[in-house]
Formats: structure tokens, sequence, C-alpha cells
């Protein structure tokens, strides 16, 4: 059974869904996105992806094709119509499509811009059992653009990293710019030492992750000590735990960094806690 997806305004099977060749996503990765999680069916820190959504269209003058109040909805049909209780909603605005290829942006009034939405179920995403082994990460330099705190669809060099790891015999990779950790392909990345927990400040240079601000926010209170600033590989190699967070995998412990094993070489107690608090808040506040 295909999956029903949303497409302008419409919802199709995914075999009618269409977008033009000459849409801006297309030629020139003019557009931004947004992955929410569904856990019970239900919607994971929506309100933080919307907010982040308008920031995104914002940093790049692009119109919003509808309001958040009609995004949520939009969200909830799709969760309804495909059955979801464990998964991803899926969400790409672009600029549109002018109907043929230029550099120069087309007018906003004469050109409407592009909403995708579909639905990825994953029945037990909460449960991931590579949680409880943890991952591996190599680490490559970081040459993206400027503007990593815009989360837009140029996705060519994280997913290039991606592979790169692939190669290696890992399961990820993490960005180094200037002797430091940006951040994983497509998540933060955190290291623990004697209890604190580390991680880079928020900037241009990393995106404004929803699940770290939610992460970070429970680790506060929860009486755990945070500090924002830079790491190392080296730092990162000699800490005592390691890990990342991203909507797809919340808390993912790191066991290995450049071949080296991180603490114990086994999913620590910091990362165990956080997984734990951010899918119980998680659940209580999902809409």
């Amino acid at each position: 059974m295909s999956r029903t997806v949303y497409v302008n305004g419409e919802y199709l099977p995914e075999e009618e869904a269409k977008v033009s060749i000459f849409d801006r996503g297309f030629l020139m990765a003019d557009g931004v996105y947004e992955v929410t999680s569904v856990l019970d069916g239900k919607l994971v820190d929506f309100e933080g992806h919307a907010k982040r959504l308008e920031r995104s269209l914002g940093e790049l003058e692009m119109k919003a094709p509808c309001t958040t109040g009609e995004l949520l909805e939009i969200h909830r049909e799709l969760v309804a119509k495909n059955g979801i209780e464990e998964g991803m909603i899926y969400l790409q605005i672009t600029r549109g499509s002018p109907g043929d290829r230029d550099f120069v942006f087309p007018d906003p009034e004469t050109t409407a811009p592009t909403i995708v939405l579909f639905t990825q179920n994953k029945p037990g995403l909460a449960d991931n059992p590579v949680a409880k082994q943890g991952i591996s990460v190599i680490s490559i330099e970081d040459i993206r653009w400027g503007r990593r705190d815009i989360k837009t669809v140029q996705l060519l060099y994280p997913s290039m990293g991606k592979m790169m790891a692939k190669k290696a015999g890992a399961d990820d990779a993490w960005l180094v710019e200037d002797g430091k950790v940006t951040e994983g392909t497509s998540n933060n990345a955190y290291i623990v030492k004697g209890g604190k927990i580390i991680t880079r400040a928020l900037s241009n240079d990393i995106l404004h992750g929803i699940t770290r601000a939610a992460v970070l926010r429970f680790a506060r209170e929860a009486q755990m000590e945070v500090e924002e600033r830079s790491f190392s590989i080296e730092e990162a190699q000699g800490a005592d735990e390691a890990f990342f967070t991203s909507a797809s995998a919340f808390v993912m412990p790191v066991v290995k960094i450049d071949g080296a094993e991180v603490g114990t070489g086994k999913p620590g107690p910091v990362a165990a806690r956080l997984r734990e608090i951010y899918l119980d808040e998680s659940r209580k506040t999902a809409i």
C-alpha cells in the first residue's frame, strides 16, 4: 500500500505526486526542510520545528505557503492517513517554480512556494537497539557553506560524509573546522567529561537543533552540568562518553571515534539517562 503524501494543497498517493522540473529546490537547492518525530501517533516538539522553519524561511526571504496552524493540521492528517505510530514526517518548502531557470529569485507575488510533506513509518524508533550498543564515527573536514544555522536542502556534503563513514566501516562522521568539531552530518555532537556535558555553542557554524535545545533543558533540570564550548577530536577520544542528538535518533551514544574507543567503549550512563528523560518528557508533551 502506497503512502499518502502532501503536495501544494493536495493529499495524493505517492505515485501521483509531481513537482516541476523548473522548481528551484531541484535546480538550485533553494529550499528549507524540517523533520518531526512521531511517537505514539503524536508529534514531538512540533512548535520548535515550526519556529525554526519560520526562521529559516525568513533568513532566505522565502514566503511561507501556509500558517503554523495549517501546517499542524497537515502533519496530523498525514499521521492519520498513513497510520503512523512511530516514525517521521519530512517537510520541504522551496521558492517554487518560475517556469524557467534563473539565478535571480522569482517574484514571490507571482511564483508560489512549493510545499511537500511525506511520512516515514519506523516501528521501534524509540527502542532502537543501536542506542544500547552505540555507534562509531570518523572525523572529516567541514567544507560546508557558512550558514549552517539555516536548515536548507543543501545536503550533498553531509551525504558524502555519511558515505565516507560507510566506506571506512563506521556509522557516521563528525565534521571538523579549525581543529574543532562543529557537528555531525545530521546531528549535534557532545562529549561528557567528569559528569559535565560539553557541546559547541550556537552560532552560524552549526544547526540550532530542536532536540539539542530540549536535551540541554532536560539536562539542566536534572541538575546536570552543561558547558557550551568547542572541543577537538582528541579531547573527544579522551572523554568519558560521547553522543549526538537529532530528531530521528533522539540521544545516540558514540563509542568509537576515528578508531579509538571512548571511555569504556560502551554507552555511558549520562547518555543513557538523557535518552530516557528525553523520551519520557517528549511523550508527555507530544501533540
